[in-house]
């Protein structure tokens, strides 16, 4: 029987290959230290728990949600941006709440893609970001992921040798999987590019409050006229260590909004209403949990960058997000992101994604998240450090 149509136009998914030799070393008993999937292991603050357990108490909430996400949510949502980038939004037509920033994103693609349109995405990017747009019947062009004078050429070409015109620019900092932050200069280049050739510019700001630097990543919506073409996601997930409650947003231009939240109004009925306000209660915080995490974060890169360092293993020391990106190891290079990530597992029982997971442009990397503690991260290198010693230089 052959495959449906939607299907086919995906490859495997490569992570599930990485998965499965993860399930089986952990049923033969091997201890798997995992900085693979970016799952957050910090436990959701317990005053976010508590306002769930209080409002789900109350029959009233157990019924059928809003789609768009309750009122007091959008609200939430929208005095956030005021206050943490400075920017306005209609909590009414502006603000639409998501199930996760990953169900935002393919409802998008399917609200605002016709069969052939041409998207613009970066390569390598976290794997939503091409493949929604290929199951909504979109063609995918990779423009660069570095976020300088180098990125706007390739965009030029892509532009003028695209037929039909593209539809859409994917922008996604700080980056998964990369870990590239932009600046607001860049976003402005951006807008100005979009404006230029008419192009929707979908930004993706989930990692907005892992960062390390004094610099917080800003909002493309913060650059004037960006609200006229620009749309952006962000997700609870990493910022208050909620990734199963899935609860995103997707914020700007009203028109956009207005698409996605109408395909979603077909399609669910929303996250359960005690979700949504915890999720609420959350936003209203003080951010002193969120400052919490960003430390762990930092002390588990510098504690991944300095012990991976003397095991021979280079890891570029991260500016924000939970990963961190690295090339292979020279020696093993030649096996290709996929073989030396499987490797990996069986002879060291580190695991990590591999970068052709996200795109050709990322097979010579490997990205490692921060989701072990620091001793389990130093027992990494020290695991990966004995098995690389052992290696001659054709690594057979």
């Amino acid at each position: 029987m052959h495959d449906f149509h939607r299907v086919r136009r995906l490859p495997p998914y490569v992570f599930e290959q990485v998965n499965r030799l993860k399930a089986n070393a952990r049923s033969s008993g091997a201890d798997i230290i995992d900085l693979g999937m970016g799952n957050p292991d910090l436990p959701t603050p317990q005053s976010i728990v508590d306002k769930l357990c209080e409002v789900v108490q109350d029959p009233r909430t157990h019924r059928y949600s809003s789609s768009k996400g309750v009122p007091a949510l959008r609200r939430a949502q929208a005095a956030y941006y005021a206050r943490r980038f400075g920017v306005k939004v209609d909590p009414e037509t502006q603000v639409v709440a998501t199930i996760g920033s990953k169900e935002g994103f393919a409802n998008m693609a399917q609200a605002i893609t016709a069969p052939g349109d041409v998207v613009l995405c970066p390569n390598p990017t976290y794997p939503i970001h091409t493949f929604g747009f290929l199951m909504a019947g979109g063609a995918v062009r990779s423009v660069p992921v570095e976020p300088d004078d180098t990125f706007f050429p390739p965009l030029e070409r892509a532009v003028r040798h695209s037929i039909p015109k593209p539809l859409a620019l994917i922008v996604s900092y700080p980056s998964n999987p990369t870990a590239q932050v932009a600046t607001i200069e860049f976003y402005r280049e951006v807008i100005a590019f979009a404006k230029k050739h008419d192009i929707i510019v979908l930004s993706d700001l989930a990692y907005a409050e892992i960062y390390f630097g004094d610099v917080p990543p800003p909002s493309i919506l913060d650059v004037p006229g960006a609200m006229d073409v620009a749309v952006e996601f962000t997700s609870m997930s990493k910022t208050f260590s909620m990734p199963g409650w899935r609860m995103g947003f997707a914020v700007g231009n009203e028109r956009l909004i207005a698409a996605l939240t109408r395909v979603k109004s077909y399609l669910d009925y929303g996250a359960f209403t005690p979700i949504q306000i915890a999720a609420t209660y959350a936003l209203k915080g003080d951010g002193a949990e969120i400052a919490e995490a960003r430390s762990v974060y930092k002390r588990r890169r510098d504690v991944m960058v300095e012990s991976f360092g003397k095991a021979g293993f280079h890891v570029p020391p991260p500016a924000a997000t939970m990963f961190a990106w690295a090339k292979i190891p020279e020696n093993f290079r030649h096996l290709g992101s996929l073989e030396f990530s499987k490797l990996l597992i069986e002879k060291t029982g580190v695991a990590v994604a591999p970068g052709i997971g996200f795109g050709e442009q990322g097979d010579d990397y490997v990205r490692l998240a921060l989701v072990e503690n620091e001793h389990r991260i130093r027992q990494a290198a020290r695991n990966v450090k004995r098995w690389m010693s052992t290696q001659d230089n054709d690594c057979h």
